[in-house]
């Protein structure tokens, strides 16, 4: 079972156990998002919500090596080379009528935030090793310049200058 984003938030240092237990309180009877009601009520950056949400997922997530995955070439023209890249995410195929996207814990969130915006199916999001994800980025998005060792980078990736 994973662990509750408040019990996350508490583990990072971002929120103590007395603050958690204020927002489930009030949680209990406004009915919104747990991450919203730290931030809000504790100035709980959103970078630090959005850091345990991941934490949260991957404890959920299938685990997979995009390197031996079979990828349908159908998905990879859901995004250009360079979106793969930027963003960290690898389309490995549809499913009944649901695209399943590659990406890592650490690139999580700002791939859910693209793939909401740029793929207008249903997606389904599955992690792997950084490492692995950025081989797999240079079989199926090559571009001249970029290694495998740019996934670990966070933001745009760019071959070293």
């Amino acid at each position: 079972m994973a662990m509750r984003l408040g019990d996350l938030l508490v583990r990072q240092g971002v929120l103590t156990e007395s603050q958690r237990d204020e927002i489930l309180n009030f949680q209990a009877t406004h009915k919104r998002p747990f991450g919203e009601l730290a931030e809000t009520l504790f100035g709980v950056p959103p970078e630090a919500v959005e850091q345990a949400w991941a934490a949260q997922y991957a404890m959920l997530a299938e685990s997979v090596d995009p390197r031996a995955t079979p990828i349908e070439n159908v998905s990879l023209d859901l995004i250009s080379r360079r979106q793969a890249w930027q963003f960290k995410v690898l389309p490995l195929g549809i499913s009944r009528g649901e695209v399943r996207i590659c990406t890592t814990q650490d690139h999580l969130a700002r791939a859910l935030r693209f793939i909401g915006w740029r793929v207008t199916a249903p997606c389904h999001f599955v992690l792997a090793q950084a490492d692995h994800l950025g081989e797999a980025l240079m079989r199926h998005y090559p571009i001249t310049g970029f290694t495998a060792e740019l996934v670990h980078a966070r933001g745009l990736a760019g071959p070293p200058q």
